[in-house]
């Protein structure tokens, strides 16, 4: 019998494929350390936004693959670069005026435009922390504030000031000409001003550890290189954190895809070992466009768990993350329910095909029982016609559908109820467009109608004992269709969805059908009918 190891170790799925290159690192001896570091950087020049969630997610996935093909400890190190100068004020803060006086300043010394916390930075970190805990993420959080300022930093930029021409010939290559004149890797914190300053460097000393430039006055000054009085470039950051952390894995999107050779040459410079890294394709918006912190487009976290389980967002997480995806509204009733579906593929399926399953990687190996026995789409449309306000008015219907499930045993599918309704009302209801049917549509529907009429028993357990009632429906719907002329059945159930629910796409219609009642089914199909649905 195949063991959990064997399994991971041949595992296709794209967390187990990552792992095995980590653990090659280390196939002659174990890390000096004492184990594996993996690390997600985050830039809180803005609030936090869900990719920054998904690079936290997808890291964890391959942490935990990682621990599943070895035995070497890990450690998931989350980084906020809380010193930068702000360059821009976000467009999605209150405030704006506070922010524009405090521009260029790290981002740990402008005020909080929210008034809660003491300083943007700050705010910005205690959210994405926030956001990580909903999840239940095992990490560490760190602060580049608090790693420049308490000493952390002086050995490497020590060592960056010995290697300052080196770092320069790897950063000049990668610049225009106008920029070369102007640019160091170092960035000094003016003493007056407080701000983070972009200006060339008149003398760097590596054995008294300063650097002398002139202000954008032409003031001179000499600063001492630690300490917190001076921070590295962005690039030239990247490639020395990795060099003094000794990082072993870290991903990030495809905007940074063309400076990894320029990350790994300041981090060799610096006699550190570049770590693995995983090239992620970005997230766009309704649009098409890259969603970004400061812009605000795209769906937050917070929106999404609005209208549905963190389950579900990790579930889009770990979909391609190789292919450029679109994050909108429209994605999550789809996410829900391929999730569910997994979850009840899971129990039934062998070792290797389980850890190629992504809730698998969603659950760190031990994924829940699904208890969704109505598919998140089909309560949409059951908030629909029900006319519910709240995941109460969906109960009655479910329980008729399900006898079993009460709210206290299908706790997903209490939750997933109340997403429903919430999710109905704010997209799905504004948009709905109801018609009148065709006289083919009519004459079916009417037939519908009648053979659901003449069903011996409207408890469809009864009438369907041994079938299942959805099943049985869904045929009985398909036959009407057939004879009725429809020679693309698709357009017949596009005809009920359009006439019945004001959508073009809708659930499979025999489930809904026994989800709803027949009863209703046939007031609500007679309704259509009548024009009362379209006026």
């Amino acid at each position: 019998m195949t063991s959990l190891r064997d399994a991971a170790m041949k595992s296709k799925a794209w967390p187990f494929e990552e792992a095995r290159r980590v653990l090659k690192r280390y196939e002659k001896k174990d890390p000096e350390k004492g184990y594996v570091l993996f690390e997600t950087g985050y830039g809180p020049s803005g609030l936090p936004h869900i990719g920054t969630f998904g690079e936290v997610a997808r890291t964890t996935m391959i942490r935990r693959a990682f621990e599943t093909i070895s035995d070497i400890p890990t450690r998931l190190l989350c980084f906020s670069d809380d010193m930068d100068g702000m360059r821009k004020v976000p467009e999605n803060v209150p405030n704006q005026e506070l922010l524009k006086a405090n521009i260029q300043k790290p981002l740990t010394e402008v005020p909080d435009p929210f008034e809660e916390f003491e300083s943007f930075g700050h705010h910005n970190n205690a959210m994405l922390r926030r956001f990580l805990d909903t999840f239940g993420f095992e990490y560490e959080f760190a602060s580049a504030t608090e790693y420049y300022k308490s000493g952390k930093f002086d050995a490497i930029l020590l060592k960056a000031a010995e290697k300052y021409d080196e770092i320069m010939a790897i950063m000049l290559k990668s610049l225009r000409e106008e920029r070369q004149q102007t640019y160091s890797c170092f960035l000094p914190i003016h003493p007056e001003t407080g701000r983070v300053l972009y200006v060339p460097m008149k003398n760097v000393d590596a054995k008294a550890g300063t650097v002398t430039f002139d202000d954008e006055e032409g003031r001179e000054w000499t600063l001492p290189i630690t300490g917190g009085n001076v921070k590295l470039q962005w690039k030239p950051d990247f490639g020395a954190r990795w060099a003094a952390l000794d990082v072993d894995f870290e991903m990030y999107g495809k905007d940074h895809s063309t400076n990894t050779p320029i990350y790994d040459g300041i981090c060799r410079v610096l006699g550190g070992r570049a770590p693995e890294h995983f090239t992620y394709e970005l997230f766009l918006d309704a649009n098409g466009e890259k969603i970004s912190k400061s812009k605000g487009n795209g769906l937050s976290i917070d929106e999404w768990l609005t209208y549905a389980s963190t389950e579900s967002l990790s579930y889009f997480m770990y979909l391609k993350p190789k292919t450029a995806k679109r994050l909108w509204w429209d994605v999550i009733p789809k996410m829900v329910d391929e999730y569910h579906q997994q979850l009840r593929a899971y129990p039934d399926q062998d070792i290797d095909q389980q850890v190629n399953n992504p809730v698998w990687h969603i659950h760190g190996g031990n994924p829940p029982e699904s208890k969704m026995v109505v598919p998140f789409a089909m309560l949409l449309n059951l908030a629909s016609v029900a006319g519910a306000t709240d995941k109460d008015g969906l109960w009655g219907f479910i329980k008729r559908y399900a006898p079993e499930a009460t709210p206290e045993t299908h706790p997903d599918l209490d939750q997933a109820a109340g997403f429903a309704v919430r999710y109905f009302h704010d997209f799905v209801a504004p948009e709905r467009q109801f018609r009148l049917p065709s006289d083919q549509e009519r004459a079916a529907m009417a037939d519908l109608v009648a053979r659901l009429e003449a069903l011996p028993d409207q408890d469809l357990h009864l009438t369907f004992a041994d079938a299942d009632p959805s099943e049985a429906l869904q045929t009985m719907v398909f036959a009407v269709g057939k004879e009725h002329g429809f020679e693309n059945l698709r357009e017949w159930f596009q005809a009920l969805y359009e006439v019945l629910l004001g959508a073009s796409q809708g659930p499979r219609f025999g489930g809904f059908i026994a989800l709803y009642g027949v009863k209703e089914t046939i007031a609500l199909i007679n309704r259509g009918l009548a024009g009362e649905l379209a006026a």
